[in-house]
């Protein structure tokens, strides 16, 4: 089983929020699901993004690959 550090959309029309889930490689963006990470919130200018840094080492230890968002989101984070 192939798995993924990805976005999971959420948030009405205009004001997209995202959750930073790892899920199958197969499973449909906004489906089905392993675990929940963090979250980000492009248009909030405060704090856009929230990551659990264990969790998400955790994860990549264990061999699941971010995708390209998820990577730049995860670097700026320190993982």
């Amino acid at each position: 089983m192939a798995v993924r550090i990805r976005l999971r959309r959420e948030g009405r029309k205009s004001v997209p929020m995202y959750r930073i889930v790892v899920a199958d490689k197969e499973a449909p963006r906004d489906g089905r699901f392993i675990e929940t990470i963090g979250s980000y919130r492009p248009k909030n200018d405060k704090d856009p993004f929230t990551v659990n840094v264990e969790k998400a080492r955790e994860w990549i230890a264990k061999g699941a690959t971010p995708s390209d968002t998820v990577a730049s989101l995860l670097k700026k984070a320190g993982v």
